[in-house]
């Protein structure tokens, strides 16, 4: 039997590729049939402890070491575990220029640093469905950042600031004592950080074998061969339904080529596409995409991935002195699942919250809850990827999806950047989302009507209570000013759950949007 045209290109790769694709295969597979163990990794003791050496340990350094650092900045005795060594991948991470701002703000990096963490830059990007109208924007997620540069910068700077760094030291156990935790038998903390990622045992045990609610597979690649293109694609479809599936596309410059993505959503079922599979799609559509030739191509590496998301998040963990970041917590986008852009938006807010929490000694798992709260903004996007995605036995119009999004986006573009922007970076706001809602009504009330069996009325209502409680923390953010000095006259406990109150009404409303927040990764 002849080789695919995945095993053919993969196979020309450097390292392992093809095994390791079949072993994310593997893994996709154990999740749809639910066969992973639930781990017991966190256990409590009421045994008092004597001695507790650091203030913060965050497991899992590849974003970890980005709040590791900043509470480091904070003067607090921040250790980091991760179970390989701390480095950053080749690929570039993709952001808009605003966020990162974060970096300086915290004195993560100077402005120089910054610059020169920037490793490309493009414009415009364009969204396009079909054969529908191609719509470009300018500065969305636009800046590809090295992050090789970006963590040994931030590992050097840690390291100055006198955090510990326990490189080749796997995460393995957690004893939550009344006074602090002990990690692997070994070390003693105040407050532990799990920023491990979507598969985190940590996350696991909290959700006790609950089924992922959806998936989005992603396959790609970095290439050289492409003719010269300076521009990128945010969002892309150009084929109709294939395989029970809505196939999207994005694309942007890199520095040794030009990056290439599919994705697409699903439910989590066992007879769904595998992601080697979903790579054999994206070898066979990429030519037409791009206008090339496989063979023209020199492939510099193979990107592939699936990305778990579940109703209830961000997750509440059951535990005092444990809190959840970034991926492990949920707190993404079930749109764009980009961890980097989540944890880079989230950044100040939880620096600031968890350095509060540890001053004011609120490490109770109900106060640490609040550093991870509901945002209505991120949960109403839940019935936006079920409208871009069909139900294993569902019978839908081919064009259907599309039809949908070319209409969306069109009503977007109408009402402008204010409302197009935030929404292509992940930010959902309520006057934008209400005038699009209403336009689309207004102009395209047949597509509507067939979401509606599309993504069910059950959905279509729970979404309802999301966008009503989108207004009230629209309403509640504006109040903020008017709150700010009684706040200030509260006794610091109090305040601690007051300013968490304050962040979730700003984050959920959306009205963090500084013009460039960006979270796909």
């Amino acid at each position: 039997m002849s080789p695919s045209l995945t095993e053919k290109v993969l196979s020309q790769l450097p390292g392992d590729v093809l095994p390791g694709l079949r072993q994310a295969d593997r893994l996709l597979t154990s999740v749809r049939e639910n066969t992973i163990p639930v781990p017991t990794v966190v256990e409590e003791s009421q045994q008092p402890l004597e001695v507790v050496e650091w203030d913060v340990i965050v497991c899992g350094g590849t974003l970890g070491i980005l709040i590791g650092c900043a509470l480091a900045v904070k003067g607090l005795r921040v250790a980091l575990m991760e179970r390989g060594i701390l480095k950053g991948r080749e690929q570039e991470w993709n952001i808009s220029r605003p966020e990162l701002e974060a970096f300086v703000a915290l004195n993560l990096l100077s402005p120089e640093e910054l610059q020169q963490a920037i490793a490309t830059q493009y414009n415009p990007a364009r969204v396009s469905f079909a054969s529908g109208q191609e719509i470009w924007v300018e500065d969305v997620l636009n800046i590809g950042i090295d992050p090789v540069y970006l963590l040994d910068t931030l590992k050097t700077r840690f390291l100055a600031l006198g955090g510990k760094l326990l490189e080749n030291t796997p995460f393995t156990a957690a004893i939550i004592h009344p006074q602090g935790v002990v990690v692997n038998q070994q070390y003693t903390t105040r407050l532990l950080i799990d920023a491990m990622g979507n598969f985190s045992p940590i996350t696991r045990q909290a959700r006790q074998g609950k089924k992922p609610d959806a998936l989005c597979l992603v396959v790609g690649s970095c290439a050289q061969g492409f003719s010269p293109n300076t521009t990128g694609d945010l969002l892309l479809s150009f084929t109709s339904l294939k395989n029970q599936c809505q196939y999207f596309w994005e694309a942007f410059p890199a520095r040794d080529g030009r990056t290439t993505y599919l994705f697409t959503y699903m439910d989590a079922e066992p007879q769904r596409l595998s992601l080697e599979a979903l790579f054999e799609e994206y070898l066979r559509l990429l030519p037409e995409y791009q206008g090339v030739e496989l063979n023209q191509l020199q492939f510099q590496r193979a990107l592939f991935g699936f990305f778990p998301s579940y109703r209830q998040s961000p997750i509440k963990t059951p535990w005092n002195r444990l809190l959840t970041v970034g991926d492990s917590s949920g707190n993404q986008s079930p749109l764009s699942f980009g961890g980097f852009g989540a944890m880079v938006r989230h950044l100040k807010r939880l620096t600031f919250g968890i350095e509060e929490a540890l001053q004011t000694n609120r490490l109770s798992g109900q106060s640490l809850a609040l550093l991870q709260p509901y945002q209505p903004n991120l949960t109403v996007t839940w019935l936006f990827q079920k409208a871009m995605s069909v139900g294993i036995n569902q019978k839908i119009s081919p064009e259907q999806i599309n039809q949908l999004l070319q209409a969306v986006f069109q009503e977007m573009q109408q009402l402008g950047l204010p409302v197009l922007k935030p929404f292509l970076q992940d930010v959902v706001q309520f006057s934008g989302l209400t005038q699009t809602l209403l336009k689309t009504g207004l102009f395209h009330p047949l597509l509507i009507a067939k979401i509606i069996p599309q993504v069910g009325l059950l959905s279509l209502l729970d979404w309802m209570i999301h966008y009503s409680n989108l207004g009230i923390y629209t309403g509640l953010h504006q109040l903020t000013p008017i709150l700010e000095t009684w706040i200030k006259n509260q006794p610091r406990e109090k305040q601690y759950h007051w300013h968490r109150l304050v962040d979730a009404w700003k984050y959920g409303s959306g009205a963090d949007y500084v013009g460039g927040i960006g979270n796909r990764e």
